[in-house]
């Protein structure tokens, strides 16, 4: 292979990877441009996790063999049986060198291995048909994250040290481009967490909550939001401080995030200040009402706090149209502010109480008597 060849497929790898939108795009990059770059039928992706001692397939791309998926739920193996990549890699890296590849032929263990010695990478490559491979170590942060795997078939020329160089090359490549996707993944995580207690922001609510009424309005799935109040947390904050105010936002949270784990799937939210929201997309109103009840009890057991005045809105419900997200928050919002009013210790649900839901007509109305209406519920003149 060229130098210009081998430069255009470094520059094609590296635009693969700048072109990458999440983990899993970036990981297909890496190995189907370093399978192209190599000249290889199939190559995959692992990374080392230290914690588990294994090596996790991330991506498998190319001519797979049986029981190969492209993104695996879980092919794992043990990292004693691929002994390389703590004592290879580390044993010669340790000494002053870089990481470099290294090839591995169906014929038998890669040369400096002891004798009689059969490599688990040997005895896979014949169980899959394969000729040979070249395995090359990827970096991050100056520690192995995992390694790049390219092989060809039986009777295709075999990789000669050349093409492990040039594998080398090809790793740091894809790792510059891996750790970019991990730090634009930290980014995009962050814009739509909450800091203070983990879970996930007003921004992050909008979003999922436009595309979940569209799904309503498309194929009529159940769409639920329980908007809460922390009762109390004015006078936490004006009594004991703000420090231990930002512990009861944090306790109440982990909270939510326990009744929000009975509904599958349902986004656990702190929409700002001290309140919060669960979307539930899919499970009934029931369920809904049910998780929102548990909430109630288990907020009121706290120890810092005065409970949770909670207000749910279901499309499963009769409160009309719910043609935006607008409107369902509007009706969550209104529920939550009666029970407010009412010092509620139960959620309050929108349409509970039939066509003219005293809730439905609140979050219908125009925003000035909407305002009006609502002081009238908190008892404000």
């Amino acid at each position: 292979m060229g130098e210009d060849t081998r430069l255009a497929a470094v520059v094609a790898l590296a635009q693969g990877m700048a072109a990458a939108h999440c983990a899993r795009d970036s990981w297909r990059a890496a190995a189907s441009g370093t399978c192209r770059a190599l000249g290889g039928s199939f190559a995959a992706l692992s990374v080392w996790e230290r914690e588990l001692g294994r090596l996790r397939v991330l991506v498998n791309v190319g001519e797979r063999a049986g029981g190969e998926e492209e993104f695996p739920d879980d092919e794992s193996y043990p990292v004693h049986q691929f002994a390389e990549i703590t004592e290879f890699l580390h044993e010669r890296w340790a000494g002053g060198g870089e990481p470099h590849a290294w090839v591995e032929t169906a014929e038998g263990p890669a040369a400096g291995l002891r004798p009689g010695y059969v490599h688990q990478r040997v005895a896979a490559l014949r169980r899959r048909g394969r000729g040979c491979c070249v395995v090359a170590p990827i970096v991050l942060h100056a520690r192995a994250w995992g390694e790049l795997y390219v092989a060809r078939p039986i009777g295709a020329p075999v990789f000669e040290r050349a093409d492990a160089d040039f594998a080398t090359v090809l790793a740091a490549v894809a790792a510059a481009g891996i750790a970019q996707t991990e730090r634009l993944e930290e980014v995009r995580r962050l814009a739509f967490t909450d800091a203070l207690t983990g879970l996930a922001n007003r921004r992050a609510v909008d979003a999922h909550l436009d595309k979940a009424v569209e799904r309503h309005r498309k194929e009529g799935v159940v769409v639920s939001l329980v908007v809460c109040d922390i009762n109390g947390l004015k006078r936490v904050n004006d009594t004991r401080g703000h420090a231990v105010g930002d512990r009861l936002l944090e306790r109440f949270g982990s909270v939510l995030s326990l009744c929000g784990a009975m509904l599958p799937g349902a986004l656990a939210a702190r929409l700002g200040g001290d309140e919060f929201c669960l979307l539930a997309v899919g499970p009934s109103a029931e369920e809904v009402v049910k998780a929102s009840d548990e909430l109630c009890r288990r907020s009121a057991e706290l120890e810092l706090g005065d409970g949770v005045a909670c207000g749910v809105a279901s499309t499963e419900h009769p409160i009309g149209p719910v043609s935006s997200a607008r409107r369902l928050f509007r009706l969550a919002d209104a529920a939550q502010y009666r029970a407010k009013a009412e010092r509620a210790t139960r959620p309050v649900v929108a349409g509970r109480e039939g066509p003219d839901d005293p809730v439905v007509r609140l979050a219908d109305e125009p925003s000035p008597e909407t305002t009006a209406e609502r002081r009238r519920f908190r008892g404000r003149p």
